[in-house]
């Protein structure tokens, strides 16, 4: 069972948001999570987006279930209705959650077709209020998740719609980013890409846009106070650093859950005394103690180990790893040994 951060625990004033692991739907969910949280104490993890009419009305326990070592992690929102937001920010604020974000960013159909998601952004009204109504339910800080920009089908020259970015588009990225600021948001998160609703898949929304990070470097000079996250393509260490420099965060999604080591390297990189990278084998122990108490708990083995693969990512024997996990999970009756048995398969760190 989860509990409220305590006053010295992770707060408005103390969330690190220097990295981040972004919301990805379908991976991180609490076992990734967890598993993630022991590459770095400091990262700050985000849930997968839960609806808020689903914790209002489906099973809230399991929705908001987490473990207290993923501390600091936040809950992301999905919806548009400013009371049921309110209380599902209350629900998880009363879980134990360090942050609510609400997700203006998604670019999904069946997200645009529930009125929430990349398409909320074309509504800066209605987010604003959705956002006043969380930050009166809840102490604990309330932020956004947007994109540079939504582009719908049709929109005459689509190619030039997305690759550019003309005046008439800051002013709606300034406009929203002031409307949500002003209603109490306290961290924008942006992803330095358009949005292009019902003519690209969400996977192509994340490749095809091309990445402006020079947009998101001018809205942090022109909102000095907000803080803000930059989120899209940083891949390596030292473009993490670089931005850092002109931003106060940078959200990592597919590189960080494919190739974990790199939130140890940038905490490393970030903190003077962190000390050396715990082994891949330590990795490994904790996770065993993990799983023989999921397992206990009727967790199916390869709900875990699915989230486990890139542990040994760019090291010689990956490939076996992963293979022994993902084949070895599926056996029927197979137990916490499987992670020591995918030790030989890969070489000892």
């Amino acid at each position: 069972m989860t509990t409220r951060p305590s006053s010295n625990s992770f707060g408005a004033s103390t969330l690190d948001r220097r990295i981040a692991v972004a919301p990805m739907m379908d991976w991180t969910d609490r076992h990734c999570r967890y598993f993630l949280r022991g590459f770095s104490p400091d990262v700050l993890l985000y849930t997968e987006m839960v609806t808020a009419a689903a914790i209002l009305h489906g099973d809230r326990a399991r929705l908001l279930a987490f473990d207290p070592e993923e501390h600091p992690v936040a809950l992301q929102l999905g919806g548009s209705e400013p009371r049921e937001l309110a209380a599902a920010a209350r629900a998880g604020e009363e879980a134990g959650y360090d942050e609510i974000n609400l997700n203006c960013g998604c670019p999904s159909e069946r997200v645009a077709s529930g009125a929430f998601g990349a398409c909320l952004m074309h509504e800066p009204a209605l987010v604003a209020e959705c956002v006043a109504a969380m930050v009166a339910a809840v102490r604990v800080p309330v932020t956004v998740k947007m994109r540079i920009g939504v582009v719908s089908a049709g929109a005459g020259d689509l190619q030039e719609a997305v690759a550019g970015f003309s005046e008439c588009d800051a002013e709606s990225l300034w406009g929203f980013v002031g409307s949500v600021r002003d209603a109490g948001c306290q961290a924008a998160v942006v992803h330095a890409r358009k949005a292009v609703l019902g003519e690209l898949s969400p996977k192509e929304n994340r490749e095809v846009p091309p990445l402006r990070f020079d947009v998101v470097r001018r809205l942090k000079v022109d909102f000095p106070a907000l803080p803000v996250v930059v989120n899209g393509g940083l891949r390596l260490p030292g473009m993490v650093l670089d931005a850092l420099a002109w931003c106060d965060g940078v959200m990592l999604g597919r590189e960080a859950y494919h190739r974990p080591y790199l939130l140890a390297e940038l905490h490393c990189a970030l903190n003077s005394g962190a000390g050396e990278m715990p082994t891949r084998e330590a990795h490994l122990a904790r996770m065993e103690r993990y799983v023989a108490r999921e397992l206990a708990r009727g967790e199916p083995l390869a709900a875990i180990t699915r989230h486990m693969l890139g542990l040994y990512s760019g090291e010689p024997g990956a490939r076996d790893f992963r293979r022994t996990l993902s084949e070895g999970a599926r056996v029927l009756g197979a137990g916490v040994e499987l992670l020591r048995q995918a030790i030989p398969a890969a070489p000892r760190v």
